[in-house]
Parts: structure tokens; sequence; C-alpha cells
């Protein structure tokens, strides 16, 4: 192998021990993971946003929008749960660039991957333990997944990831919702065999051992747009595609049917303004049809201190370092009109 072996990271037990999860922290997680799995089974009629930076770049910022998302979070909290979006690995369409803080702790430092994972769970926890928030994060790696496993109450396996079997084998075997997009290419089918095979019990090798999952009827679709062959972006968040959606959902046997509407993406052709028109055209459609709102669970913001992004290097505090974010002053208000619909 064409590889240099810099050395061995220590298994996630020994990270989570360096670094526990109190009792105190793990009975918010407990609440707040059965409030969520109310939502997703029915018998909760609250609605969800996973809202939060495209990467959480810099920890400061990051718990700096998060300690203000609490105070939203509050005034809302009878219509909407909200989880924040730490995304600490950020998949690239190339392989080339920033790919998250697991990677890269400093953004304008070299990769330093055992720094990124004491960073990650570091993170995490600063937003459970002073914050009463258990948050989101992608499944890019399944692996990793255990470093966090007793940290987040939402996962998302992305547009790139969904068709690969050890991502759908290991949400399979987790114990929170899983979200699983429509592909690059928008072929529903694909998301719907993913979502088919994550709510299935498998026997597979996970991280050396064989292991047998019990199957996570919480798994659910993520629609994010797409785009055509000849490079043109296609939504796909209107009423005809949640009744689309709610169709296919109706010739399976999966428990709870659900979708949660990414509002970035290909869906806004990554124009971040747009997100708050694609965010109130969906809380239409929830009023206008009795099916569409028991199907659309929930709404996935990109958002952060600063509109917009900059490069790498571009020193703006609180401001997206990948994809173009809403800024606070835009997420405050945008979240007050989601809850007024809701």
């Amino acid at each position: 192998m064409n590889m240099t072996f810099y050395r061995k990271l220590p298994v996630p037990q020994d990270i989570k021990e360096q670094y526990p999860v109190t009792e105190a922290m793990a009975a918010v997680k407990a609440e707040r993971d059965e409030a969520i799995r109310r939502v997703f089974c029915g018998e909760d009629d609250r609605f969800i946003l996973v809202i939060g930076p495209c990467s959480a770049d810099r920890s400061d910022a990051v718990l700096d929008y998060i300690g203000r998302l609490r105070k939203v979070a509050d005034q809302v909290a009878d219509k909407l749960i909200i989880i924040p979006r730490i995304y600490t690995n950020k998949p690239r369409t190339t392989g080339d660039g920033y790919k998250g803080m697991l990677h890269q702790p400093d953004p304008n430092e070299h990769p330093d991957m055992l720094k990124g994972l004491v960073a990650i769970r570091e993170l995490h926890m600063a937003a459970l333990r002073d914050y009463d928030f258990s948050c989101a994060d992608e499944m890019l790696y399944p692996d990793n997944a255990r470093y966090l496993s007793d940290l987040l109450s939402y996962v998302a396996v992305g547009a790139r990831s969904v068709e690969n079997q050890q991502h759908r084998l290991t949400a399979s075997g987790l114990d929170v919702p899983v979200g699983l997009k429509n592909p690059t290419g928008g072929d529903l089918s694909v998301m719907m065999n993913a979502i088919t095979a994550s709510q299935h019990s498998h026997t597979f090798i996970y991280r050396g051992w064989e292991v047998q999952s019990a199957g996570n009827p919480l798994a659910h679709a993520i629609l994010r747009g797409f785009q055509t062959t000849d490079g043109h972006t296609v939504s796909n968040y209107h009423y005809e595609d949640f009744l689309h959606l709610s169709e296919l959902y109706a010739k399976t046997n999966l428990a709870n049917p659900a979708v949660v509407v990414d509002t970035n993406h290909a869906n806004s052709g990554k124009k971040y303004l747009e997100q708050i028109r694609i965010a109130h055209e969906i809380m239409h459609s929830r009023k206008e049809n009795n099916d569409i709102r028991r199907l659309v669970k929930g709404l996935m913001i990109e958002s952060y201190l600063v509109d917009g992004a900059q490069k790498v290097d571009g020193g703006c505090y609180g401001q997206s370092i990948t994809d173009p974010c809403l800024g606070w002053d835009k997420t405050e208000k945008l979240i007050l009109e989601i809850a007024d619909r809701a």
C-alpha cells in the first residue's frame, strides 16, 4: 500500500474514558432523545430544526452561536425542537480542501487527526454540558461513529454516502434518528433503499468485530435537491415532491414515514438567502395538506453568526469557510417565523 502509517489512534472507548459524559449530561441527552423520538413516531407534533454552520470550523464561534440559539430555543420550545448542527466532518466533491475539524482542528494548520478527535468530542461535550444541547453531526466515516455516539441526538448521511453499504449498515445500529439524503443525481429509489436497509437488522464487520444491528426505525428521508448531468440544480422541496415521497413511502412497510428538508445545497442552488423563502414555502405546504404535515417533520438550515462565506484564511469571526450561511439576525427572525407557522 502506498501509505505512510503515522500512529495508531485511540479506540473510541479510550477517548470516552478520557473525556467522559457526566450523569447530568447523559440525563439531558436521554430527555432530548425521547422528545425527538416522539416527533418522528408521530406522538409529538412539534417541528424539528437541524440548524447551524455548514461546518464547525472553530469552537469559540460555534459555541457563541449555540449560546444564542439556546435563548431562542427556550422561547419556542412549545413549537420547535432545535438540534444544533455541529458538523465536524466535511465531504468534498473532489476530495480537496478543508475537510472539517476532525481533520484540522485549526483550519490554518496541517491535519492532525488525534487533536481532531479530541477537539470534536470536546466541542460536542461543551454544547451538551453548558447549553443542554445534544447535537447533530454527519456520519462521513462510519467507523468513527462511536467516538460521539454518547453525545449525538441526530445523525445525517450525506448525498455522496447514501448508497454506501457501510453507511447503511452502521445507520441500522444507531439508536437516534438518522436522516439519509437523496443522492446528488436525485434518484429517490436510492434514498428509499438506504432507508429500508437502515431500518433492517444486519450482521456485518464493524471496527474489526462481527456485529449484529437491531435496525433503526427512526431512519428517514432528507430531500436536498439534486444536480442534472449538465450541471443544473433541481429543487425537490415543493408540494408535489412531498406528495410523491408520500406515495413512495406508502409502497413500503417502513416504520415512521418522515422527511427532513434541507433548505440549502441543491434546493437553494447554494444561494443561501433563498433558505428563508424555501422554509416559508414548506411551512405553507404543511398547512395546506395534513398528509404533508405528518410527513414533513423538520428542516435543515445552514446558518452562522455572519452572512455568507469566506476563504479559510479570511479571518472573519463566525463566518462560514465552506458553504455560505445565513447570519444570526436573519436566523433568529426565521426561527421565530417558523415557530409561528408550525
